[in-house]
């Protein structure tokens, strides 16, 4: 079905190609899932596939992509759509229509599609991917995770035969994500639709694939059984990790599979203590009293009260649509309340009633699209223009990128960076300004388990110099790492809040990959269980 010859993409002012050398055949009726660090080349790959490498970001691609018989190069994205469906890391950047069902019907209407055929694949899609309820939503009343669902249903609705994805499950909850994957398990195994997907969270799709490629600057290795290719890859989920640290054969894939190999371990850590709690304090950074936001006639936040301490993290949490990023833009100063008041640092301004470049010095907010808060043409311009809006040395927000994203070569067009190093570079932005409050949705966007270590000690280093972080996130394994305390949303109202151990490890959903394994017990990663043992993870 698709078919890699030789395959090299260099674009135009880049150091080395983002491909070279790729040779690989997926057959039809196969889930492949393209595993490699941020900036390895998986959405390069992922574009290749429907033509929009070169024929609409440029470069040069040599050899020979063919998909279903059609050569890529020779055939436009427009050519190759009835075959090929694209999903983006960024769903709200490809919609067209105002409306949910609309946006659904809106490639089937292009095709020229049959309005009976229309109507029917509307309705079969609203059902497969649980939207039926958002039918009639304006798209940008969405939740980031709804907005992601949208845009697969959108692609699978037209019909084609291959659906390449990347980063599908970034933006959903655990339990929104294990929908979208088995509903993508269903059109491979059911209708043979081949799905190609780039994901980070592997802990969420590995045990889902059917084969998996692995990427590294660029070059790919042949179609592997997955754990097979989870054995040596150096970029792996929890599950494998514990694996490691245990020497359990074969790999497992699933909590399922690692808690039958999992008994002995469980035996020798009986009496040890996981990692101790984080001193915090000694004063509130945010203080939220009552606090109730509304978007129209729906009330998203509903009377909301917390304390957040300086020198904490804590991690928001709850199904999408919960209003995490909501509390967030209230806390940031970019929703007005409804009623009840927000005060933030030792100040105890109010956000909303701020000016600007007095609020920045205070708070700071990293939103799901960081592409917002970037505007200049080269990544080396953009950290020294945050250099001087924020007075801070030459350099300094070169070195916090450097920090969480590794290198990032300087010339680049921020538009150009993979999704991960685009959320990177807005963080050091923020970070410049050294915020008493640091706010930050969805972080973990877009980044590999290295990266997300990185960002876990930045953030760690931030809370022990009495910054108060707190993020929006979907990711478990991230807070587990990073969270001293768990705030977990539902409907606009706090039904859970305590320290991140006792939270976590009582949540079906929101538990960790560590913790379901090693369940009764509280272990929440693979670091705290090597510890524990005297070992390195």
């Amino acid at each position: 079905m698709i078919s890699f010859e030789s395959v090299s993409v260099h674009f135009t002012g880049a150091p080395r190609p983002s491909l070279r050398d790729v040779d690989l055949s997926i057959p039809e009726g196969e889930l492949v899932l393209v595993v490699g660090p941020t900036g390895s080349g998986k959405s390069t790959l992922l574009r290749c596939v429907n033509g929009l490498v070169p024929h609409f970001t440029g470069g040069t691609l040599r050899g020979t992509v063919t998909v279903d018989g059609l050569d890529t190069a020779r055939h436009r994205p427009r050519d190759l759509a009835t075959v090929v469906g694209l999903v983006e890391q960024n769903p709200s950047a490809t919609f067209v229509t105002d409306v949910v069902e609309d946006e659904i019907a809106y490639g089937m209407e292009t095709l020229g599609l049959d309005t009976a055929v229309i109507r029917r694949r509307v309705e079969e899609t609203l059902d497969l991917f649980g939207l039926t309820p958002q039918r009639t939503r304006p798209l940008r009343e969405l939740s980031g995770g709804q907005a992601q669902r949208v845009a697969i249903a959108a692609v699978f609705a037209a019909g084609p035969r291959v659906i390449v994805l990347d980063e599908p499950t970034s933006a959903l909850d655990p339990v929104a994500a294990e929908d979208v994957l088995a509903s993508l398990d269903r059109i491979v195994h059911d209708l043979g639709v081949t799905v190609v997907i780039a994901e980070h969270r592997l802990e969420r799709v590995v045990h889902h694939a059917d084969r998996v490629l692995l990427l590294a600057e660029g070059r790919a290795s042949g179609l592997l059984d997955p754990a097979a290719a989870m054995a040596v890859s150096a970029i792996h989920p929890p599950v494998v990790g514990l694996s490691r640290l245990a020497r359990w054969l074969p790999t497992p894939l699933s909590v399922r599979d690692a808690r039958r190999q999992a008994g002995t371990l469980r035996q020798s850590l009986v009496g040890r203590s996981p990692r101790a709690p984080r001193p915090t304090g000694p004063g509130a950074a945010v203080r939220l009293r009552g606090a109730t936001v509304a978007r129209g006639a729906r009330v998203v936040l509903d009377r909301v009260g917390l304390t957040i301490d300086e020198g904490s993290v804590t991690a928001l949490m709850g199904r999408n649509g919960a209003g995490k990023s909501t509390l967030l833009g209230a806390l940031g100063g970019q929703l007005p309340l409804r009623g009840g008041s927000v005060a933030l640092g030792r100040s105890g301004i109010d956000p909303a009633r701020t000016a600007p470049r007095e609020r920045v010095r205070v708070v700071g907010l990293v939103p799901q699209q960081p592409e917002l808060l970037l505007y200049a043409e080269s990544v080396s311009s953009e950290c020294a223009s945050a250099d001087r809006d924020f007075d801070a040395a030459p350099g300094t927000t070169a070195g916090l990128l450097a920090e969480v994203a590794g290198h990032v070569d300087g010339d680049t067009h921020p538009r150009d960076l993979s999704e991960g190093q685009r959320l990177a570079l807005a963080l050091a932005v923020i970070l410049a300004g050294d915020p008493d409050v640091l706010l930050l949705d969805e972080p973990t966007r877009g980044l590999d388990y290295g990266a997300k270590h990185r960002l876990g000690r930045v953030l760690g280093r931030l809370a022990a110099g009495g910054t108060a972080v707190v993020l929006a996130s979907h990711d478990v394994e991230m807070v587990a790492e990073v969270a001293d305390r768990v705030v977990i949303l539902a409907d606009g109202e706090v039904v859970a809040d305590g320290p991140v151990r006792d939270v976590l490890a009582a949540s079906p959903a929101f538990a960790p990959q560590v913790t379901k394994v090693l369940a009764p017990q509280t272990w929440l990663t693979v670091d705290e269980v090597a510890t524990a043992m005297g070992q390195t993870a």
